[in-house]
């Protein structure tokens, strides 16, 4: 009987934490070198990141039944990303305040806003926030991402051993 992970899903659950933290470090980056403010989708999504990113290195070194269920999660948490991404892409992008959508309540009742606002403070409303890079709005990549993820926690939640 095994002790941790496959190999295999240990790389695969590697590469997500990897990709989860490559994103937030680019909102960050944009943030601060190119003076994109964040709107409370946009630090909710940090926050599914991370916890993505956390659980997925968790996961890599867990024993398999462990890093399976922690594939499943990551699956989980990565579809509440994508109707996150999708709602602000939809609908927050589209209004003239997002104060008192879930995102703001929750990041508010969070206090993270607050203890860590250099990355999870709110300073821009939704529509101002909607920003494209390339020619795409900034959600709709981090939905891409987040299905991206998706797919990959389903492959290691599929993965033997």
């Amino acid at each position: 009987m095994t002790t941790h992970a496959s190999p295999a899903r240990r790389r695969l659950l590697l590469l997500i934490a990897l990709f989860c933290f490559g994103a937030i470090g680019l909102a960050l980056i944009s943030q601060y070198a190119f003076d994109m403010a964040p709107c409370a989708w946009c630090v909710l999504q940090r926050l599914i990141y991370l916890g993505i990113g956390i659980l997925a290195l968790v996961a890599a070194y867990a024993p398999p039944l462990a890093s399976r269920l922690g594939a499943l999660l990551i699956a989980v948490l990565s579809a509440c990303g994508v109707a996150a991404a999708w709602y602000q892409y939809s609908v927050a992008s589209k209004m003239l305040s997002c104060d008192q959508t879930f995102a703001d309540r929750f990041m508010s009742a969070s206090g993270l806003d607050g203890a860590l606002p250099s990355v999870f403070g709110i300073f821009a409303t939704c529509m101002d926030a909607a920003v494209s890079v390339l020619g795409i709005e900034y959600a709709i990549w981090s939905l891409a991402l987040f299905v991206v993820v998706f797919f990959m926690a389903i492959a290691a939640l599929r993965m033997r051993a």
